[in-house]
């Protein structure tokens, strides 16, 4: 309203400029001196239209001007109202429209709020009606109050004398059944509400003095049921620890569930309490106040340390002491008291670690102590403290620990093993719910999982020493597509040009790789068992797995390897199957990798992530068997050397190589064959294959050649005919057609021919007889008998020489004879020159 008035104020001001405006008439032709004078009436119109300025002022300045100043300033108003009221004209013909339909707008609203505020009114006097009779009932209700309130005081005053003779009665009773808590309750009561009520009357007076004498009984008699609970508590502990640490079971394998229901959303609260502290059951899902339930659910009511253990007598001893103010005495008493029988219940039995009832034995009668306690401590107000039960748990926590690692390291039984961590686990959560401190019974576990460990190395190591007796070295055949799937699917073989081919078929590693396999996975399961509620976390128990699989496969099974490769029933056809089984085990250690990796869903890349030392563990294997390999060959040819017979002393040779070697080659050359059965399905096994084969036939025919010629160089064979020459000449040339047949591929040239090199120029220098070049071209590189030393041929010669003087008796007499041993003299003592020269 008042911008509304304010806008009217300025439209009326504005109409009257424009009639003074409109009044005055036409300016004539204006000058200078005319224009000076409109722009100072200009200033005094504005100052004048201007609500906020002083007029006197303004209007003083008109009449203090030259004469005829006001005349002259009528004019100009008159001409100014004139011009305002032309534009006011101009806005209301512009606005009337708008400003009727606003006048409509309002009559129609002024209608409605006149119906509104006749409905407020006949709201407000309903209101008004209501709200008296409610007052009247309130005032009802208040006399009632005050009548009910004047009735239980006048009921209390006439009956303040029956309470008394009730609850002296009802002590009487008490008194008879051996209540004596609740009759010191009672007495308690008479003594400081029901007497003082009526003291006034005698028989009150009686009552009182009555009083301490029953005390005095009342303390004697609870003293003596204080011993009595102390002595049988012992027994009853043991069945207090078992209730607890079968309730800290069922609450883990709840979590459990509810673990693996979490994601559906089903969710029920754990019934876990032995000192009553858990208030709810649970009834499909619900919960349910234990005040509240039906016949099932009282079946299904939780044991309570109360439900096991009448503790009355220390409730009724402790509030007898306190009321005769010698509370400290019985306190000091029963704790002196417990601290011995913590002491005997922590020595365990001689044989505990025998079987797992004596672990679970000796637990269930620390928890039940220390349950008791707990429940002492919170059920009572300062007769243990928690400093007391601290300390009572410190010592029982150093004794706990010293006889688990004395007992346990007498266990060889995973399996007890792993019962011994499942029960020092509950047995740790149990106390830890009780709020005592269990960090140095889950260090302990570390060492128990160590001994676990060395367990089941023990355990393994039998089983693969089983798996490799019943193995049979030798390639597992396949008839059909399900025993090849059944193979793989526990083994990860994977060979394109073994899967293309037809059906019966082999795989070239024995039985005992995919029994291997999967005794390494069950050793990881077995190992994992361990790791389970061990409250850590999944990269801990990924580094537990890998460094427990890691001594499986560096010490239990590469010592297994080892002994198998040296025993002696195995021969070469065997190791060259463990060669090909441990390239096999080696390829699937990334599969192991991948296993854990699953099991622990902690990623391979992670830095601080163990890595399988298989791959060191079946190449060292490997490398064992490759030389075993190489031992047992030579061996193998030793024994075909020791049957050689030659007769040293025959005048000619037989014209065929000997029997005995006959036999060797064709040995050797089936013993190679076997190297073509090595894995070779890439490149680095191919070059391994070959270089495996490669080097045992070298070895071969290097120890073959040393044989030979530590045959011929004998100090027990004095005699060597130029038969014999001949015929050792004929098996030697055997042995280098062998090499030259290349038995196994990749040699290049006669490399393995020159194993024989030394034979055959020492064996040529005697069949040519060319002293004389051998003794011209000796010490040079070029030397056709480059390889003879004279050392050898020395004593080659002297054997012959000696038989050339015991078979010619009369060679002496021949000239050809005497020559030919000149000859041989004279080279003997150059030789034996050379040798000298060469020791000098």
């Amino acid at each position: 309203m008042q911008k509304f008035s304010h806008h009217t104020w300025n439209l009326k001001r504005e109409m009257a400029s424009d009639r003074i405006h409109a009044a005055l008439p036409d300016p004539p032709i204006q000058n200078e001196e005319e224009n000076k004078e409109d722009k100072a009436f200009g200033n005094i119109f504005a100052e004048l239209e201007s609500v906020d300025l002083p007029l006197g002022t303004t209007l003083r300045s008109i009449y203090d001007d030259q004469p005829n100043a006001h005349k002259r300033f009528m004019e100009k108003l008159d001409a100014r109202i004139r011009n305002h009221d032309r534009e006011i004209e101009k806005m209301c013909n512009f606005h009337h429209q708008g400003f009727v339909d606003a006048i409509t707008e309002l009559l129609k609203v002024r209608a409605d709020a006149e119906k509104l505020m006749g409905q407020v009114t006949d709201t407000n006097r309903r209101l008004q009606e209501a709200g008296r009779e409610v007052t009247a009932q309130t005032e009802e209700v208040i006399r009632c109050r005050i009548q009910q309130r004047n009735m239980a005081t006048t009921v209390e005053k006439l009956q303040l004398c029956i309470p008394v003779l009730e609850m002296y009665s009802k002590l009487k009773e008490q008194l008879e059944s051996k209540r004596y808590y609740a009759a010191l309750k009672t007495m308690e009561q008479l003594e400081k509400v029901f007497i003082p009520r009526v003291s006034q009357y005698r028989f009150c007076q009686i009552m009182g003095e009555n009083l301490p004498r029953l005390r005095e009984e009342i303390k004697e008699i609870s003293m003596s049921d204080l011993k009595d609970f102390l002595e049988s508590i012992r027994k009853h502990s043991d069945k207090v620890g078992e209730t607890a640490m079968r309730q800290a079971q069922q609450h883990r394998t709840f979590n459990s569930a509810v673990a693996k229901q979490a994601s559906i959303g089903h969710y029920t609260k754990p019934v876990y309490s032995l000192n009553g502290r858990t208030h709810t059951h649970t009834h499909n899902g619900l919960m349910i106040d234990d005040d509240t339930g039906d016949e099932e659910e009282a079946d299904e009511e939780i044991l309570t340390a109360q439900d096991l253990v009448d503790f009355s007598p220390v409730y009724r001893c402790l509030h007898i002491y306190t009321v005769l103010g010698d509370r400290e005495t019985f306190e000091s008493y029963y704790r002196k008291q417990r601290k011995k029988q913590a002491r005997l219940v922590l020595q365990p039995q001689a044989n505990m670690h025998e079987t797992v009832e004596g672990y679970r034995r000796y637990f269930n009668q620390i928890v039940g102590f220390f349950v008791v306690e707990d429940h002492i401590l919170h059920a009572t107000r300062g007769l243990v403290t928690r400093a007391f039960t601290d300390e009572l748990w410190n010592m029982a926590l150093s004794k706990i620990i010293a006889v688990l690692r004395t007992h346990s390291s007498y266990c060889d039984d995973p399996d007890l093993v792993l019962e011994l961590k499942n029960l020092i686990v509950i047995f740790a959560d149990t106390l830890q719910g009780y709020g005592f401190p269990v960090n140095r019974l889950f260090d302990l576990l570390f060492e128990v999982r160590d001994q676990y460990n060395e367990t089941l190395l023990k355990k393994w190591a039998v089983v693969f020493r089983e798996i490799f007796e019943m193995d049979n070295y030798s390639p597992i055949p396949v008839e059909t597509e399900e025993e090849y799937k059944l193979v793989v699917s526990r083994f990860p073989f994977h060979d394109a040009e073994i899967e293309k081919q037809d059906f019966p078929k082999k795989l070239p590693m024995s039985q005992s790789v995919p029994q291997i396999y999967t005794q390494v996975k069950e050793f990881i399961y077995a190992s994992l068992k361990f790791s389970e509620s061990l409250h850590r976390s999944s990269t801990e128990i990924d580094d537990m797995l890998r460094k427990s699989t890691n001594l499986l496969l560096t010490r239990t099974l590469s010592s297994c390897l080892q002994n198998l490769i040296k025993k002696p029933h195995i021969g070469l056809t065997e190791l060259v199957q463990i060669i090909i089984n441990t390239t096999h085990l080696e390829q699937a250690c990334r599969y192991l990798e991948e296993f854990i990796t699953n099991i622990t869903n902690v990623s391979p890349e992670t830095v601080h992530t163990t890595r399988l030392y298989g791959l060191s563990t079946f190449k060292d294997a490997r490398h064992a068997a490759e030389g075993e390999i190489y031992t047992k060959l030579n061996q193998k040819i030793d024994e075909f050397i020791q049957l050689a017979d030659y007769e040293w002393g025959m005048a000619e040779s037989d014209g065929r190589a000997s029997g005995y070697l006959m036999d060797l080659i064709n040995f050797l050359r089936s013993t190679f064959q076997v190297f073509t059965h090595l894995p070779n399905n890439n490149n680095d096994h191919a070059s391994m294959s070959g270089k495996v084969a490669q080097t045992a036939c070298m070895s071969a025919c290097k120890h073959l050649s040393t044989s030979l010629m530590q045959m011929l160089l004998d100090t027990e064979l004095k005699q060597i005919s130029m038969g014999a020459i001949q015929q050792f000449n004929l098996d030697v040339i055997q042995c280098e057609l062998f090499a030259s047949s290349e038995p196994v591929p990749g040699f290049q040239g006669d490399t393995l021919q020159l194993a024989f090199i030394d034979l055959r120029q020492l064996l040529d220098l005697f069949m040519v007889w060319d002293w004389s070049t051998y003794l011209a071209d000796y010490g040079q590189p070029t030397s056709k008998y480059l390889r003879v030393n004279p050392a050898t041929a020395l004593a080659l010669l002297e054997k012959m020489k000696d038989t050339s003087k015991k078979n010619n008796i009369f060679s002496q007499f021949r000239k050809n004879d005497r020559d030919k041993q000149k000859l041989i003299e004279t080279v003997v003592k150059q030789l034996r020159s050379l040798v000298n020269g060469m020791s000098s």
